[in-house]
């Protein structure tokens, strides 16, 4: 089954995730509208996408519902990926990460409400975890987030809710659990560990670990991402409905989730492979996939400096809810997307 002769709004369709669902639904004969105020996006994400006949690109902004409205005329479907990621830059900046990842999300969501779409399916995140230390991490244990786009994350889930049970939407957040692959930028003040650590080693030169290297993480390939948005589209309301009966009847505090009917709900999904890789295993595992291309990379070795604030200790996820409710079947481990990052990465990564 595959997501066709839909058509479709991706906001922040010019970022790495999002390009990357532009394409596999461009692919399968669909209408695509990205959205993207290009803050984090890249134009050359949407290179092959804007000589397709059947994509059209509104440079605008989800802060502004006028382009919120635009956007999601005549779509069947929202798959919101547009924020402001990074905990660092959270930190530093949590008045535009708010306003950006809850205020843009509000209005994303009002917007896709008027406009009756059919289903709206979001970008969660792992961070709403915070310092909850039971792995793997199940969605209905959270603990108390520790930094402002932690927070940002979670409010929106709870919009969601909301606006289920208020206004009948149906609602899907996918918590993404470290992403990575084709695309993911290694600039700015906010790179995203894989890709910067590889620029740093196709470069010989040595990349940071905060802290000691034993964090660890539930690093999930691009391909996975892509298969669990496909699924929260493509699962029938009434198919979602029954497989919710058959996770939530475990136990009687799970029941009492199903107060919303068949017709509409909010739900979240943990979206990973299920595996764990602390940082001195995976900067081994890059440098090693590497060093098949340039073996002097196999001599860079790695600096360790203190840790950094508002960083969970670990992350593993239970997909087990997916699996269950939404047919997710990861295809690809972390090794084996290590190895196709890595491959793409030496070709487009000059040193």
């Amino acid at each position: 089954m595959k997501i066709e002769n839909k058509k479709v709004l991706v906001t922040g369709g010019a970022g790495f995730i999002g390009s990357n669902l532009v394409d596999r639904l461009l692919a399968q004969n669909n209408i695509v509208i990205c959205l993207d105020n290009f803050a984090t996006g890249k134009r050359e994400n949407l290179a092959n996408a804007l000589q397709h006949p059947a994509f059209t690109l509104i440079e605008g902004d989800i802060r502004n519902y006028e382009d919120c409205q635009k956007a999601v005329e005549g779509c069947q479907y929202v798959l919101h990926q547009a924020a402001l990621g990074s905990v660092p830059r959270s930190i530093a900046d949590p008045m535009t990460s708010t306003d950006v990842n809850i205020g843009g999300f509000v209005k994303m969501l009002h917007a896709a409400k008027e406009a009756n779409v059919k289903r709206f399916v979001y970008a969660a995140s792992s961070s709403t975890y915070g310092d909850s230390k039971k792995l793997p991490k199940i969605e209905n244990e959270i603990g108390r987030p520790l930094s402002p786009y932690a927070i940002t994350k979670y409010v929106d889930e709870l919009y969601a809710d909301v606006f289920a049970k208020t206004y009948g939407m149906q609602c899907i957040g996918l918590r993404y659990f470290n992403v990575f692959g084709k695309r993911q930028t290694p600039d700015g003040a906010y790179a995203a560990v894989i890709p910067l650590w590889v620029k740093s080693l196709i470069k010989h030169e040595s990349p940071y670990i905060n802290g000691d290297g034993s964090y660890s993480r539930d690093f999930t390939y691009i391909e996975n991402v892509i298969h669990a948005n496909e699924q929260a589209m493509l699962q029938s309301t009434e198919t979602i409905y029954k497989n919710r009966e058959t996770y939530y009847n475990e136990d009687v505090a799970k029941r009492e989730r199903l107060d919303i009917d068949a017709t509409h709900f909010s739900e979240v999904f943990n979206v990973a492979f299920g595996g764990n890789t602390n940082l001195n295993q995976l900067f081994n595992t890059l440098r090693n996939n590497l060093a098949k291309h340039d073996p002097n990379i196999a001599k860079v070795d790695v600096i360790y400096r203190d840790k950094r604030p508002g960083d969970i200790p670990h992350s593993q996820a239970s997909i087990f809810k997916a699996q269950t409710i939404l047919n997710y079947q990861p295809k690809y481990s972390a090794e084996e997307g290590f190895a196709r990052a890595c491959e793409w990465y030496f070709e487009n990564i000059k040193a």
